[in-house]
């Protein structure tokens, strides 16, 4: 488990605690409330809302309440309710794709010691240092490259996410738009596996040779 623990030290120079930038670190914890809030929705629409659910509890309300409610009036109901709730979802999304669009941006203009491709080739050239140096390095290839296909996940996720709200302008027939449905799904299941992984890396750092990493990501680190 070792090698998904972040670390604190800069690969080329390990007494040296890295930095994170006020857009870094803005960046971070405002894309973490999004995937929140995106991943809670899901959850409503697959418990508590979910049509099939509230189209039978609308059904059986209106009985005992003496109303004669079809259930084909209560699933369209419960329909309408997951719609809204979907919505929100998709205005979720909007804000996850304007944060991607931020934090490619930032890749491009940013200080190259907060650029990530940058630390991904400092990285690579520590390996050849040998020691400390060589083993920090190869830890951060790792973390970085999970990184790298965290955003690739969430840019596959915002990019299918908006041609299904658009489908209908696009013009999408259903067996075009279901497809990219069921990969947007998937995409989401990859999300959440990081979420874990990137949990459990934190955890284990703090509890080891990282204390305080966490911290860093709120006041800057570099202490």
């Amino acid at each position: 488990m070792a090698i998904i623990e972040p670390v604190k030290q800069n690969p080329l120079q390990p007494s040296e605690t890295r930095k994170y930038s006020l857009s870094i670190r803005l960046w971070h914890w405002l894309n973490a409330l999004v995937i929140t809030g995106s991943l809670v929705t899901v959850l409503l629409n697959s418990t508590i809302t979910d049509k099939r659910v509230t189209g039978a509890v609308i059904a059986e309300q209106g009985a005992k309440s003496g109303l004669n409610i079809s259930s084909d009036v209560a699933n369209q109901i419960g329909h309408e309710l997951e719609d809204k709730v979907w919505d929100v979802h998709a205005y979720i999304g909007f804000v996850l794709v304007a944060l991607l669009l931020w934090r490619i941006i930032y890749e491009i203009i940013s200080p190259t010691s907060q650029s990530l491709f940058r630390k991904v080739n400092v990285a690579r050239l520590a390996l050849n240092n040998g020691g400390e140096e060589a083993r920090l390095a190869r830890h951060e290839l790792v973390v970085k490259l999970l990184y790298f296909a965290f955003y690739l996940v969430l840019i596959l996720m915002g990019a299918t996410g908006l041609i299904l709200y658009f489908k209908h302008d696009l013009g999408l027939a259903r067996t075009v738009s279901h497809p990219i449905q069921e990969f947007h799904g998937f995409c989401m299941y990859l999300v959440i596996a990081f979420i874990i992984v990137h949990v459990a890396g934190v955890i284990l750092a703090e509890r080891k040779q990282s204390p305080g990493i966490v911290s860093d990501m709120i006041n800057g680190g570099g202490k």
